[in-house]
């Protein structure tokens, strides 16, 4: 997610981060964000595109609080400072399955990215905050308990359904896809269990992939969905090859709570 030209290229050696926010003077479009997906079957009031001010997508993004987003740190932070980027260089596009029209236009005031985050890091603590400067009528997502291996997942996301970087044109209409929660042990090294999701991939046909950055996983409870991850990274370069690894946003609620009071 966050790069600078396409999408940082790799995060702790074989870590694939899966998004492409990058300093607004490097970005050059979205990257495979949902391979194996298919066209959104409903309008997500939550769902977030995080954009230059041009309207070009960088990372996804959920709506937790009529003025504040979740998304991965990666999409906030500069990899050659680690510094937050300049809010003032982004807007949010929210509730819409068309990242190019439709929905809420929501302008950043401020970033927060989790203080243990660490570009030359092993890729835990991925995850950020953005406060919009008003809020906007649509309606958040709450944040759900942590899934255990075998819940039923829906990842969603913008971007290219080819596996590999430049392999095609981006899709304007939202992606989904619904996979399962992922054994602990399919992450290899580096993935944290208490504080990361470890997502199926379909047998290395299916993933959420660059430019997908921060965007949810999410889970039905009743007839809402919750919020239970953000898209963190992949384990190789080509994102369906192996399952992908989402920030646990559930095991960040303390903190989550402590920023927004």
């Amino acid at each position: 997610m966050r790069t600078r030209s396409l999408v940082a290229g790799m995060l702790a050696g074989a870590a694939a981060v899966l998004g492409l926010a990058m300093p607004a003077a490097a970005a050059s479009g979205p990257q495979p964000l949902i391979v194996g997906g298919v066209d959104a079957t409903e309008t997500y009031g939550f769902m977030a595109s995080m954009q230059s001010k041009d309207g070009e997508h960088n990372c996804g993004a959920s709506l937790i609080d009529k003025q504040w987003l979740v998304t991965a740190a990666h999409c906030v932070t500069d990899p050659s400072t680690n510094e937050t980027l300049a809010p003032g260089d982004w807007q949010y596009r929210i509730g819409t399955t068309d990242r190019t029209t439709g929905g809420e236009v929501g302008e950043v005031d401020k970033f927060i990215a989790h203080e243990k985050w660490d570009w030359n890091g092993p890729g835990q603590f991925d995850i950020a905050l953005a406060h919009l400067s008003k809020p906007v009528e649509a309606a958040p997502i709450a944040i759900g308990a942590s899934p255990q291996a075998g819940t039923d997942v829906r990842e969603i996301g913008w971007g290219l359904t080819c596996p590999t970087r430049g392999c095609g044109e981006a899709p304007v209409t939202l992606q989904e896809l619904d996979t399962k929660i992922a054994e602990d042990s399919a992450c290899g090294d580096g993935y944290d269990a208490q504080s990361e999701l470890c997502m199926d991939n379909k047998g290395g046909e299916a993933s959420a992939c660059y430019g997908d950055s921060g965007g949810p996983a999410v889970v039905k409870d009743g007839d809402k969905w919750t919020l239970v991850g953000a898209t963190s990274r992949g384990q190789t370069a080509s994102c369906p090859e192996k399952e992908g690894i989402y920030t646990d946003v559930t095991s960040y609620k303390e903190w989550i709570t402590s920023q927004i009071s």
